[in-house]
């Protein structure tokens, strides 16, 4: 949309040009306490860009010097007190709550976080530790999963891919490939990549809808897919039944998993973010993998471990999910016998599929409001237009992997005796301390 139909969108009849409001706004008055927040967000504007700000019984205040993004709309009290705050999460509460609307560009009011604080210690407590300690991580798992994809099928379907509805990111050729090809290389890409071969035992972590188990499936893989959620094992059975294909899903926490048998290979699609003890993974992918097998992942990723945000960790992910956090995964990898045979970055991959899943979140609107309600349309509008921006800025990136665990006659050969790079490390470590 350029910017004369943007100015003009974004026009409220009855309202003075932004010039006339600016000068409104300054006549006769000093800046009121919300005027000098608003106008603090102004650092954070991308250079040639600006917003609007309007609430009710309030002059049309503009903030920078460009064109106009996006405008926000305080519906009440409750919106102005959450703006004067600063603070992200009782911003984003405001807005799912209806308190405060956004008109323009969503993608453009991202850039304001720069400008806002997120401290919650408490949150953070409760979600990394206390629920753990005192319920313990299998029932407190179950728990936090269920909360997020226990949500009917269906809400999903309405913004993911409509082949095999894969909730983590597709495999782009270019920009312009629908999110339906890019998921069908991505699953073709874990077949070619494990080594994946008709008749072969395949480990699925994270169930979801089907979208691996029915792939591989109807090429005569067998495949044991692991769920925490009532609503994909019920999901996945019925899609097993229905294309008759040789897999089961299996309600189970991975790392409670004790099949007896071992594996062939391992596929781990977008489900280590919620296994954050790197170590105990490797070792049960370890127990589980037949020697030589391989284990292909992919999964989103961050530079600090358990950086999401506090509205992500109270209305998205609750619990202590985290993106991928690569060097300790990669501190923790070393100490086992796996061989690491690729890594590949996803981030401009899941910057088009976030875009996709948004956009199509906006295009079924009003089906989901009339379905499920404008707060859980909101909510899901606020995380995914959130994702797109948070891979496109590089605030957070992607990564895709395979592992192979050697043969049994070559894990014991390895030199396993402290080399003098590690003493190295310590020593550094403690000079540092």
């Amino acid at each position: 949309m350029d910017q004369t139909n943007l100015d003009s969108e974004l026009q409220i009849p009855g309202t003075a040009g932004a010039a006339d409001a600016a000068a409104a706004t300054n006549e006769n008055s000093a800046p009121t306490v919300l005027e000098r927040t608003l106008k603090s967000l102004a650092p954070s504007l991308p250079p040639g860009a600006a917003f609007e700000f309007r609430a009710p019984g309030r002059p049309l205040l503009r903030i920078g010097d460009g064109d106009v993004k996006f405008r926000i709309l305080a519906q009440n009290d409750r919106a102005i007190a959450a703006l004067k705050s600063l603070d992200e999460l009782r911003i984003g509460e405001a807005y799912i709550l209806g308190d405060l609307d956004i008109e323009g560009d969503l993608l453009a009011v991202f850039d304001l976080r720069n400008s806002l604080s997120d401290r919650h210690p408490l949150l953070r407590f409760w979600s990394l530790v206390g629920q753990r300690v005192l319920f313990g991580r299998e029932r407190t798992a179950r728990k936090w999963i269920a909360e997020h994809y226990d949500t009917d099928p269906e809400f999903y379907l309405a913004f993911l891919d409509r082949q095999a509805r894969c909730y983590s990111h597709g495999y782009f050729e270019n920009e312009n490939e629908s999110l339906e090809s890019a998921i069908q290389r991505k699953l073709a890409t874990a077949i070619e990549a494990g080594g994946i071969q008709p008749g072969m035992e395949i480990l699925d972590v994270g169930g979801g809808w089907g979208s691996f188990t029915e792939f591989a499936g109807k090429r005569g893989v067998r495949v044991t897919s692991l769920t925490l959620s009532e609503a994909s094992e019920k999901y996945v059975n019925e899609l097993i039944t229905r294309a008759k294909i040789p897999c089961r899903i299996i309600r189970k926490n991975f790392l409670e998993y004790q099949p007896g048998v071992r594996y062939d290979v391992i596929v781990n699609l977008g489900v280590t973010e919620h296994l954050p003890d790197y170590a105990a993974t490797l070792a049960q992918y370890q127990r589980l993998l037949k020697p030589g097998g391989r284990v292909f992942l992919d999964a989103s990723a961050c530079r600090a471990k358990f950086s999401f945000s506090a509205f992500i960790m109270n209305y998205i992910y609750p619990g202590d999910p985290t993106p991928l956090h690569l060097p300790s995964y990669l501190e923790a990898l070393s100490k086992t016998p796996f061989e690491l045979l690729m890594i590949q970055n996803d981030r401009e991959n899941y910057t088009l599929t976030a875009k996709h899943w948004a956009t199509r979140l906006d295009e079924n609107r009003e089906m989901i409001i009339q379905r499920w309600g404008e707060t859980l349309y909101r909510r899901f509008r606020l995380y995914l237009w959130g994702c797109v921006h948070c891979f496109a800025t590089d605030t957070m990136t992607a990564y895709r992997w395979v592992l192979q665990l050697p043969q049994a006659d070559q894990i014991h050969t390895q030199l396993t005796r402290r080399v003098p790079g590690a003493m190295v490390r310590r020593i550094r470590r403690a000079l540092s301390t």
